[in-house]
């Protein structure tokens, strides 16, 4: 019986996460919508890590030298400028589809603490998508704005793009999500707020599902770090 009351709460969760998500226009200053995702957000990082949902941490057995090189992927920046992880090279960095109308956006936080506290010695990117219950509708410029004016966001967010798997999806997560590539890992973003990890010499050390928080022990951890 608690078997089934706690996979029926599960569900439920999943489908008040997916509402939740649904998006909104995308504007600089927060809709009323945002708000309450924004203070819904410490609600659901518990909820979900109680019963397990969006909570999985993917790690190889060992490190394994990537079959093409994730320094070589270009990416145009939300400003319109050309870049690569390469310019990151010798740096652990955090790769991370973002958006701005959905449960996990309060992330936007807890990563922009992370960035600060560490001092720019671990380098996140994220990526604006809509690929979630088009839960990132805004464009480019609004994208920015929103972040930089509500979450104080100051590691380099990317242009909008596709992150699942499919023709469209970024050559980035098709690295990031194939690993004939990238030497082991095949999961793709499970929704938004999917992060990954590669490190120094550009290996794929970890897969973190949305639940699972950017300052928390198991995030960490993988980082090899400890933050006040």
């Amino acid at each position: 019986m608690k078997t089934i009351l706690k996979i029926g709460i599960a569900a439920g969760l999943v489908v008040l996460t997916a509402w939740a998500c649904t998006a909104s226009k995308t504007q600089g200053t927060m809709s009323t919508r945002q708000n309450i995702l924004k203070s819904f957000y410490p609600a659901l990082t518990g909820i979900t890590r109680f019963f397990g949902v969006n909570n999985r941490v993917l790690l190889p057995e060992e490190k394994k030298s990537p079959v093409e090189s994730v320094y070589d992927i270009p990416f145009e920046t939300i400003s319109g400028e050309q870049s690569s992880l390469a310019a990151y090279r010798g740096k652990k960095i955090i790769v991370v589809n973002t958006a701005s109308d959905c449960g996990y956006t309060g992330q936007y936080e807890e990563l922009q603490q992370l960035f600060s506290k560490t001092k720019g010695e671990i380098m996140i990117v994220g990526f604006p998508a809509n690929d979630f219950k088009e839960q990132e509708k805004g464009s480019n410029e609004q994208i920015a704005s929103f972040c930089k004016k509500n979450y104080g966001v100051e590691f380099p967010i990317a242009m909008k793009a596709s992150v699942v798997k499919g023709k469209a999806q970024h050559p980035l997560f098709a690295w990031l999500s194939d690993p004939q590539k990238n030497g082991w890992n095949k999961e793709a973003p499970a929704w938004n707020f999917s992060k990954y990890i590669i490190d120094e010499e550009g290996k794929l050390i970890g897969y973190f599902d949305p639940g699972v928080s950017p300052v928390g022990k198991d995030f960490l951890k993988a980082l090899n770090i400890t933050i006040p």
